[in-house]
């Protein structure tokens, strides 16, 4: 099981339209998306899980794509805490 990072989403997506663009490549097993607690907007940044087999071409046909007018970025993610300056 791989867990990929996707930033660069547009303030409007949502669990279901990223288990939908993911699904034409292999089962999502689980999505968190990063949201605002006030408006409940997308925040741009989104975690999924994918067994590795589904998750590689996924990445590599998704990554530095647009969907919904944003330009998106699909990488493995390492585990690491990040921190906003």
């Amino acid at each position: 099981m791989l867990t990929m990072l996707v930033r660069g989403l547009s303030s409007t997506t949502t669990q279901l339209s990223l288990v939908e663009m993911f699904a034409a490549h292999g089962r999502v097993f689980d999505v968190r998306v990063v949201t605002d607690i006030f408006s409940g907007q997308c925040k741009g940044l989104a975690t999924l899980c994918m067994e590795g087999h589904q998750a590689r071409p996924a990445m590599a046909a998704l990554d530095g794509t647009t969907q919904a007018g944003s330009f998106i970025r699909v990488s493995l993610d390492d585990g690491r805490k990040r921190h906003r300056r």
